[in-house]
């Protein structure tokens, strides 16, 4: 089978924070690399840097450098937000096998659903340049929502779709610098400020594919 493996930088713009993976050592547990910033990842959701930079990774074309997340060895990965954030959720992907990833209001994938996404195979389509990863085409999208979020269940089957460039507060994956440590603090607090109001909001959500 098709497989993502052959064997803590963070960008931000106002309340946008996007997690790009890099730092994280080649099949390393993301685990709480971003814990500091409140954020934890299941046990299973591991980084996996492109063979062309000396890592394992099937993998090109990835929006930030080199690092991209999956999981292996179970069919979903889960991330908290402890402070929760509001407005939206998006990333890029590439997958071998249709996906589906939930916004949930609780930690640990509970509570009420507040989006959701489905993911198609698109992982070799219309590849150009590096000719040496099969997972070379990346497709930006999100949802946006109400209400206040503190979790998001990817689904999908071990090791067949791969992540990058992880955004909250936007239905739109950004890229860009990455912060200084201070900033992430602000926009912690301002994800948990913003959350008695959102909490009161009726559940709408629209699915975003970025042009």
């Amino acid at each position: 089978m098709l497989a993502l493996s052959l064997a803590l930088p963070v960008t931000a713009n106002a309340a946008i924070v996007t997690l790009t993976f890099e730092g994280i050592g080649n099949l390393n547990p993301v685990g709480d690399f971003y814990a500091a910033q409140g954020i934890i990842f299941s046990d299973d959701t591991l980084a996996v840097i492109d063979a062309d930079a000396g890592g394992t990774g099937n993998i090109a074309n990835e929006p930030s450098a080199s690092t991209v997340m999956f999981f292996l060895n179970s069919n979903n990965a889960v991330l908290n937000v402890a402070a929760g954030f509001e407005t939206g959720f998006s990333f890029f992907y590439s997958s071998s096998t249709a996906a589906t990833v939930n916004v949930w209001s609780e930690v640990g994938a509970t509570g009420t659903l507040l989006g959701s996404i489905d993911l198609t195979a698109q992982f070799s389509n219309n590849c150009t340049g590096d000719p040496n990863g099969q997972f070379c085409n990346w497709t930006p999208i999100g949802v946006a929502f109400e209400g206040l979020a503190r979790s998001i269940d990817f689904g999908g089957t071990a090791n067949q779709t791969a992540f990058d460039n992880i955004t909250f507060g936007s239905e739109r994956p950004t890229q860009g610098a990455i912060p200084e440590p201070g900033s992430w603090a602000m926009m912690i607090a301002g994800f948990g400020l913003v959350g008695a109001t959102a909490r009161r909001r009726r559940y709408r959500a629209r699915i975003a594919f970025a042009d």
